[in-house]
């Protein structure tokens, strides 16, 4: 069941992304981004393609990479909620986006600074999620590979939440330094 809840949120952040991408597109928007400021930003779908497969074989009993480092039932299922919150978190922060969502950084037509709904409580609410989601497949499957996506997926969080603030603060200036006074980067 635990392994399920993992699958289905990996499978239902990607719908997410996509469905929100494609209603922009209609908008006349592109929302994607992606490596056009940070060449190196195409490393990661491999990456992302080799944590897919971890989750999936573990849930579906492929042939595994790596081992687990520990099972404990009940560090799985806090595993689950925390994957739940970083879902329910995910979408909130879509809905709370507007058409501002873009995947990677826009600097040419930016759209307006977002401080309400879930900006309100963080600056970074998706990575906030996606960091939620790493720490509860973490826990659901304690594989050591894992354990490395989950601190190299905060480093890595955390390097683009920065090149994101200076892009942030060339754009909106004043405006974004009250707004950074007032909420927290994460949480």
């Amino acid at each position: 069941m635990k392994g399920y809840i993992t699958v289905i949120t990996i499978v239902l952040l990607i719908i997410l992304v996509i469905i929100r991408s494609i209603q922009l597109k209609k908008l006349g928007i592109q929302a994607f981004k992606f490596g056009e400021m940070d060449k190196k930003d195409f490393i990661i779908p491999p990456f992302a393609l080799l944590l897919f497969y971890v989750i999936f074989s573990n849930t579906f009993n492929l042939p595994r990479l790596g081992t687990e480092l520990f099972r404990n039932e009940f560090v799985g299922w806090i595993g689950v909620v925390l994957c739940l919150l970083g879902l329910f978190l995910f979408l909130y922060s879509l809905i709370s986006f507007g058409k501002s969502f873009r995947v990677g950084i826009d600097e040419d037509n930016p759209g307006p600074l977002i401080t309400t709904g879930a900006f309100a409580i963080s600056r970074n609410p998706i990575y906030t999620a996606f960091g939620l989601v790493l720490l509860g497949e973490f826990l659901i499957y304690s594989n050591w590979i894992l354990l490395l996506y989950l601190i190299v997926g905060y480093w890595l969080f955390n390097r683009q939440v920065l090149l994101e603030e200076q892009s942030l603060m060339k754009i909106y200036g004043e405006e974004y330094k009250l707004y950074s006074k007032k909420v927290r980067r994460y949480f």
